[in-house]
């Protein structure tokens, strides 16, 4: 979720494109979004749930995360609109149960918005531990009542369980590397803060790597957020369930910031507007359409203006479907 700083502390990127987007699953029945609902599935500090609700002020949104500290901000933050805001703490791959608690599942949601990776909230509070420019606990925890931390990670995982894990969710081409000097420097004191990690990279990765593609912590960070987080395990999950969600002429808008969580997002979008109809058959069958249309050419970048304000929208990538139909 790259943001930047303002109000409330964060402004979410690409804002305008995901409210031209969106608008016209909200607005089928009223102007102002009356009986319409939007679930915002990574609530953050609220942004992106703020503008929706200001502009359709008819509009329901029921908010999604699993951080505590996010849905106070985000509550605080909404707290005006009333009884038009339902916030929950869950993943978003908990999306189903949600809807189905509330009585908006399946098929009766109108919008839906995912805004992956860490927010810059998280990486701004240092004590987190998702940053590697500061000191810091080994934590990378996106909901702090959760068990695993980066530092259990680092000072319990095999060799080549920690190899695999840099290399597959960080894409890391020195794993094997970098999991081999773990090993051996925890078997002298285990690891309990980021710097103590950070230091180990810059030893680890060669010096003429270390001088391109960025910070030479940015992969291992990213990786032991995932492993720590289920993120990619749980983005899986919860894309299918939000496209069973949204009812015919609803729209789902999803913004990725790494090609792992990118490539999930393409790879099921491709599924949901294929055409079910048998590739033998040399006409389409009825009732064998894609069930979903695509509302983007492949992945939305952030223009320069943007990135200029904000860097961290730099890498993010946006797609957006619609389901086929006629709303009833």
């Amino acid at each position: 979720m790259a943001q930047r700083s303002g109000d409330h502390g964060h402004v979410p990127v690409l804002l305008d494109r995901c409210v031209e987007l969106l608008t016209p699953a909200l607005t089928r029945q009223n102007t102002d979004g009356t009986g319409a609902v939007l679930v915002d599935a990574t609530l953050g500090a609220g942004g992106h749930s703020e503008r929706f609700l200001a502009e359709f002020p008819g509009l329901r949104v029921i908010g999604l995360d699993r951080d505590p500290n996010a849905l106070w901000i985000a509550g605080e933050r909404l707290e005006g609109f009333g009884e038009r805001v339902m916030l929950v703490r869950t993943r978003y791959d908990g999306i189903e149960s949600v809807l189905t608690e509330t009585g908006y599942w399946a098929d009766k949601v109108d919008g839906i918005l995912f805004d992956l990776g860490v927010s810059s909230m998280q990486l701004d509070r240092t004590e987190r531990g998702f940053s590697y420019s500061a000191d810091a606990p080994l934590d990378m925890r996106m909901d702090p009542d959760a068990e695993l931390t980066a530092a259990e990670v680092l000072n319990t995982y095999e060799e080549k369980a920690l190899s695999r894990a840099l290399r597959e969710f960080g894409e890391e081409r020195f794993a094997s590397r970098i999991a081999k000097q773990i090993v051996r420097r925890r078997a002298q004191r285990p690891f309990s803060t980021t710097s103590e990690l950070v230091e180990l990279l810059y030893e680890a990765i060669p010096a003429p790597a270390r001088r391109t593609g960025g910070h030479p912590a940015k992969r291992t960070f990213q990786a032991l957020r995932i492993v720590v987080n289920g993120e990619l395990d749980s983005l899986r999950d919860a894309i299918p369930a939000a496209l069973g969600a949204l009812a015919p002429g609803g729209r789902i808008v999803v913004m990725a910031y790494q090609s792992l969580e990118d490539r999930i997002v393409k790879n099921q979008f491709a599924a949901a507007t294929a055409s079910r109809t048998p590739q033998d058959l040399p006409i389409e069958l009825p009732g064998h359409g894609p069930e979903f249309v695509a509302l983007t050419r492949g992945a939305e970048r952030a223009g320069p203006e943007e990135i200029e304000l904000n860097p961290r929208s730099a890498s993010v990538r946006l797609r957006a479907l619609e389901k086929v139909g006629v709303y009833r």
